[in-house]
C-alpha cells in the first residue's frame, strides 16, 4: 500500500494512514491469512514488529570475470589437494607407514601444480585486463586532455573538409573567388 501502512485503529473500525508498523504485511505478502484475519480472531492480543530476515548490502567489490574466476577456483581446489597430501604425508611419517614416502613425493609435485594454479590466476588476471580495460574511473586532469584532444582531432578534420572542398569547387586552379 506504499510507504505509509494502514492498518486499523484499536476499537475504531477505522484505518489510519500513517502507521509505521507494518503488522501483517509479511504473512499477506505470501497469502497467508494473518492472525487477526483468522475467525477466532484471537491473533490481535500479541503485536510484534515486523523484521526482515536480512538486509540486502551492496557488493563492495565487482564481481570477478568468468575466466579469473574459474581459475581462481581452479587453484583453490588444487592447493586444498595439496595440503591435504602434505598433512597425510607428515601423518604417515609420524606413523612410519610405507606411504609417507609416495605421500612426500605426490605432495612436492603437487606443490609444483599449485604454484602453476597461482600464477594461471594472475596470468588469467592480468590478460584479461589487458583485452577488456581496466574498470577504473580516471582523474579530472586525464578526461579533460582527452576531450581537448579529441576536440583538436575534430577541428583538424573539419578545416581539412574544408580545404578539400574548396579546392574541388575552384576547379583545381587554385583561385579562392571569381577574377
Amino acid at each position: 500500500m506504499g510507504t505509509a501502512e494502514r492498518q486499523e485503529a484499536p476499537g475504531s473500525g477505522v484505518e489510519s494512514a500513517g502507521s509505521t508498523a507494518p503488522r501483517h504485511r509479511a504473512a499477506r505478502v505470501h497469502d497467508i491469512p494473518a492472525a487477526s484475519d483468522m475467525p477466532s480472531g484471537r491473533g490481535a492480543a500479541r503485536e510484534e514488529p515486523y523484521q526482515p530476515l536480512w538486509v540486502e548490502e551492496p557488493a563492495r567489490r565487482r564481481r570477478l570475470p568468468d575466466p579469473v574466476r574459474t581459475s581462481a577456483v581452479r587453484a583453490v581446489l588444487i592447493i586444498a589437494v595439496t595440503l591435504l597430501q602434505a598433512m597425510v604425508a607428515f601423518l604417515c611419517t609420524l606413523a612410519g607407514s610405507w606411504l609417507a614416502f609416495p605421500m612426500v613425493l605426490s605432495s612436492v609435485a603437487s606443490t609444483v601444480v599449485a604454484t602453476w594454479g597461482a600464477l594461471d590466476v594472475w596470468v588469467t588476471r592480468q590478460v584479461w585486463n589487458q583485452r577488456h580495460g581496466v574498470v577504473s574511473t580516471p582523474s579530472s586532469t586525464a578526461r579533460a586532455l582527452r576531450r581537448e584532444r579529441r576536440k583538436a582531432r575534430r577541428q583538424a578534420r573539419v578545416a581539412e573538409r574544408t580545404q578539400e572542398r574548396i579546392r574541388r569547387q575552384g576547379g583545381g586552379t587554385g583561385q579562392l573567388s571569381h577574377p
